[in-house]
């Protein structure tokens, strides 16, 4: 089983402290987003869990503590680092400190752990087709031998989005597959490996691998195990990824990135912010009379060595 730790939000940035408690009890309780009363029960034993996933913009909150996950747990790690300000991203380091922090985890787990996220590609008018091949080029030239791969995707753009930037710009005819094809080049030029998450489009001939961003072979490599086949995630259909198990709540991080899909509510952002309690086993609020917990079916998809004589 794999437990993704950042699909839903930042838990790396803004709750670590109740992360870590999760990992030394050794249980989390899980809401369903869709039947919020319907609340899973996940055993963290590292004998169930085969990795545990990452995904977080800033990883120096929980840099000193993070052995205590790594000392038991095979793990991966999605850093993601964006050409985009505060004016785009409130909250988030520089690249420069970014980066630095990036590099600290790196000797900490080992480059092949590291995946760079560049997503979402967005446009606006001090965004545009040229800065992004600018800053992108600059940041693969630091970051390249320090990260197993880079993914992208571009911006999924709904009324949410256009709400929270009004001046985000459209993607006029030919502008994606020029900065595919741009992306893709100054990442062979670098030898940085490429590859997009989630796209309807294939961008193969621009060198860019259409493979789900986590995928077996990838957490394989990055942990020295090898794992049985998994299912492939069923909730959209674009998605390459196999199946995992997230943890945490939607409308739970505060980090104010304007194109984010996982807090569409800022009223109930506000609420869940004011209901977290680290001691917790759910990330937001306490088990009430009304919750349905049920017991998880786990099992490990790892293949010992013992097993192939």
């Amino acid at each position: 089983m794999i437990i993704h730790t950042g699909a839903r939000t930042d838990t790396v940035r803004f709750y670590t402290d109740w992360l870590l408690r999760r990992f030394e009890e050794g249980y989390v309780l899980s809401r369903n987003p869709m039947f919020p009363t319907h609340v899973s029960h996940l055993r963290l034993d590292p004998h169930l869990v085969d990795c545990v996933v990452f995904c977080s913009k800033d990883y120096q909150p929980i840099l000193d503590r993070l052995h205590r996950i790594t000392d038991e747990y095979n793990t991966f790690f999605f850093y993601t680092i964006t050409a985009y300000g505060d004016d785009v991203e409130p909250q988030v380091p520089s690249i420069d400190d970014s980066i630095g922090t990036l590099l600290r985890l790196e000797q900490q787990v080992g480059a092949q752990r590291i995946a760079w996220r560049y997503d979402p590609v967005l446009l606006t008018r001090r965004y545009t087709v040229e800065r992004h091949l600018e800053t992108f080029d600059a940041m693969a030239a630091r970051l390249v031998g320090h990260v197993d791969r880079c993914v992208f995707s571009f911006v999924e753009i709904d009324e949410m989005v256009r709400r929270n930037m009004p001046g985000l710009l459209l993607f006029k005819e030919g502008q994606k597959r020029q900065l595919a094809e741009g992306l893709g080049a100054i990442a062979r030029h670098h030898g940085l490996p490429l590859q997009s998450c989630a796209e309807t489009d294939d961008w193969s001939e621009c060198g860019i691998a259409p493979s789900g961003c986590l995928s077996r072979p990838m957490l394989e490599q990055a942990n020295g195990i090898a794992l049985k086949p998994i299912a492939r995630d069923k909730l959209r259909p674009e998605c390459c990824c196999i199946a995992s198990r997230a943890i945490g709540d939607y409308n739970t991080c505060p980090g104010g990135c304007q194109y984010c899909h996982a807090t569409r509510r800022r009223d109930v952002l506000r609420r869940n912010l004011k209901r977290h309690d680290p001691e917790s086993p759910l990330l937001i609020g306490h088990l009430q009379e009304s919750d349905q917990v049920a017991q998880s079916d786990q099992r490990s998809f790892r293949i010992f060595q013992d097993a192939l004589f």
